[in-house]
């Protein structure tokens, strides 16, 4: 419609260019001879015969002095000339001018407004034709890009959608390995494959826990029954070195139950802190002169590095951050072999208060890092020889999200471990 409209608008500038030249030539012929006669400028009636208009030509008076018959143009309009209003004969006449002096008059008539040829009704055609082919060819250009783009979109949430299923049914172990190269569906399928592995570790977690709980459980319960059926069947004698050694048990097994309910009771956050400004450099030297005599016994030194003259405020509850810096310092002593170190650095920057204890002992290996804050956690084989519950370090954990700080460790097997704690410095 654009070309269409366009194109007649062309013709009628055309047209009205073409009225122009006629005026300005008759103008020119009536200034040579200084008047009318039967033959003046009739030569462009032969022009206006072959593109099928009239011409007439008026003098000032309006008297014609040619003119052209409209019935002769009927006859040479040819089949293929584009008629719009019907074949209804339409005139339009111009002023002829000589020194601001009207001299004549040409009448120009036509069987329609716009004259199309068959050149231009070809050339129209052409247009419209090679733009219905555009639009055609953009279609299809649009419809390949678009199964293009959907499948880039489908595929890898088709993908995603049956990780999804997969996992709601328990199969922990379904991957998405086909990458997609929009951003926001890569996130999407990276995101469902670390659920999936967070998961399968859950449920690795949950199977080893329930495992190392019966384990647990099931040792010191297993010595008992067995020492007491010895001493029943009179195996073994009732006497005081015996009653001892399973009262022992009776302690470690109680120990296993008050560090699981400890760790009920942090995590489900029913703990009452009794907050109130502390001195963390008095409670670690409290802590580090309780450790003295048990690291002497296995020929441990134990060194505390801090300022004398700054006291290292925070804000907590005393026995709750005790009780992390006893596990930590424990730790520390277990699983560090004789003859080792353990350094306990103490530092503080505008926000923070720091503490670091270094050791010289086992470390923990690489993969089990990520691990370590889980409930009965203990992956290394060599560490597992050692005596513990694997509760330890979650319970700190949790303390110390209570008291909004945070915990970092970083170890290398054989090298030793360095743990970190921030807290919140408090003027």
């Amino acid at each position: 419609m654009t070309i269409s409209k366009t194109f007649d608008k062309y013709l009628v500038e055309t047209q009205d260019k073409r009225n122009d030249r006629i005026v300005k030539y008759l103008e020119e012929v009536y200034k040579k001879s200084g008047k009318w006669s039967k033959t003046s400028g009739i030569e462009i009636s032969h022009e206006a015969y072959m593109n099928n208009y009239c011409l007439t030509l008026k003098d000032e008076n309006n008297k014609i002095v040619w003119g052209m018959n409209p019935n002769e143009i009927v006859h040479n309009m040819n089949a293929n000339m584009q008629v719009k209003n019907g074949g209804v004969y339409t005139t339009r006449t111009f002023k002829i001018k000589s020194k601001n002096k009207i001299i004549g008059y040409i009448e120009v008539g036509q069987y329609a407004p716009v004259l199309l040829s068959k050149e231009d009704i070809d050339f129209k055609t052409s247009i419209n034709k090679s733009i219905i082919l555009s639009f055609l060819l953009s279609i299809l250009i649009t419809i390949l890009i678009s199964l293009f783009i959907s499948k880039q979109f489908s595929n890898p949430l088709r993908q995603v959608s049956k990780i999804s299923v997969d996992l709601s049914n328990g199969n922990y172990s379904a991957r998405s390995q086909n990458k997609s190269s929009i951003l926001e569906l890569e996130n999407l399928r990276t995101s469902m494959n670390t659920l999936g592995e967070k998961l399968q570790h859950q449920d690795e977690l949950r199977k080893r826990l329930i495992a190392d709980i019966s384990h647990e459980v099931r040792t010191p319960l297993n010595i008992l029954q067995n020492n007491f059926e010895a001493m029943i069947d009179g195996i073994f004698p009732v006497d005081n070195e015996r009653l001892t050694y399973l009262n022992e048990e009776v302690i470690r097994f109680g120990k296993l139950i008050d560090n699981l309910n400890a760790l009920k009771e942090v995590e489900a956050q029913e703990t009452v802190l009794s907050m109130e400004k502390i001195n963390l450099k008095n409670i670690i030297s409290s802590v580090v002169k309780e450790f003295e005599l048990i690291a002497e016994n296995k020929n441990l030194d134990i060194t505390l590095e801090c300022s004398a003259i700054k006291q290292y405020n925070i804000l907590g509850d005393s026995d709750k951050i005790k009780q992390v810096i006893i596990n930590l310092l424990s730790n520390a002593v277990k699983f560090t072999p004789g003859k080792g170190e353990i350094n306990i650095i103490l530092r503080e920057t505008d926000k923070k208060v720091i503490l670091k204890i270094e050791d010289t002992g086992i470390g923990i290996k690489m993969e089990d890092l990520p691990y370590i804050f889980e409930r009965l956690y203990r992956g290394d084989k060599s560490r597992h020889k050692i005596q513990g519950t694997g509760i330890g370090l979650t319970i700190v954990k949790n303390i110390l999200t209570l008291h909004k700080a945070s915990i970092d460790i970083k170890s290398k097997e054989e090298k030793g471990c360095v743990v970190s704690v921030y807290f919140n410095r408090i003027l």
